[in-house]
């Protein structure tokens, strides 16, 4: 059996979390994956009531877990998520965008993920005054560089499509941070022959994402760049605001069972209470 931590949080994530665990239950009487589910607090509620946005009891509870899923969490998120980041050390922020029929997708071939580095660059909440200005503190090191390189190619191999790995960086402004995140990659690319190693400075990658997303197999490039490109390429396969049509009109009809439960624990992004619905089918 395995222990899954679901955080409700702020705003929707509770409305959210009902149909998540409607999903989980669902999967676990009609697949035969046994799960146990562990409802925790954080964010702004468990903030307001505790005193803490992540208590200890619920970290205690996700430390304990086989797996964590979060909702949506409000102001406090940095002090949820953040933290759960580096505390849990997971470095690795995998995003797949794939393009699927009857999905308005800016292209019919599109087939990518985005390997966002996730315990450093801007996000670790290095910030602080100093007179009328504000400053931010920028960490990249070359061991968390070469890691996440490494699981990017690591990634392009086990994925066996185009066997292609593009760095995305703003070197040539950012020498110093993204020139050792640069290097790095380059480095540790040379350790997987078999994998193309390609480097692109991050504008032309929003560029190309919209003008040939089909060009693209494995994107990995730092915390605060794949946090923005995952979201641009999320839309361009008809992600975030997809829902133009209805979904029995769109998806529902071109999905088996298997392919819902994956994009639905893969975080596509799909209505979850009416994939719960499906499932239960």
């Amino acid at each position: 059996m395995y222990k899954i931590s679901l955080i409700t949080g702020d705003g929707i994530g509770p409305e959210l979390s009902e149909s998540v665990t409607d999903i989980l239950h669902t999967i676990n009487d009609k697949i035969g994956v046994k799960l146990e589910i562990n409802i925790v607090e954080a964010g702004d509620a468990a903030l307001k009531k505790t005193g803490k946005a992540l208590p200890d009891s619920t970290f205690d509870t996700i430390k304990k877990s086989d797996a964590c899923l979060k909702a949506p969490v409000g102001e406090s998120a940095a002090d949820v998520i953040v933290f759960l980041r580096r505390a849990l050390d997971l470095y690795a922020n995998i995003r797949p965008a794939k393009s699927y029929p009857n999905m308005p997708s800016l292209k019919e071939n599109i087939d990518l993920v985005i390997v966002r580095e996730n315990t450093e660059d801007l996000y670790t909440g290095m910030e602080f005054d100093v007179g009328s200005s504000a400053v931010a503190l920028r960490t990249i090191s070359e061991y968390a560089s070469k890691r996440i390189a490494k699981y990017a190619c690591i990634t392009a191999g086990q994925r066996n499509k185009q066997r292609k790995v593009t760095c995305v960086h703003k070197s040539n402004v950012m020498r110093k941070t993204d020139g050792l995140f640069a290097r790095s990659c380059a480095q540790t690319a040379k350790d997987f022959p078999d994998i193309k190693f390609e480097q692109m400075y991050v504008d032309a990658c929003a560029m190309n994402l919209i003008r040939q997303p089909e060009s693209f197999d494995v994107i990995v490039t730092t915390n605060l760049f794949g946090d923005i490109l995952s979201d641009e390429a999320a839309q361009v396969v008809g992600g975030l605001e997809w829902h133009q049509r209805p979904i029995s009109e769109t998806i529902l009809p071109c999905l088996n069972r298997s392919m819902v439960q994956l994009l639905t624990l893969q975080e596509n992004r799909l209505p979850i209470h009416l994939l719960s619905s499906y499932l239960q089918r």
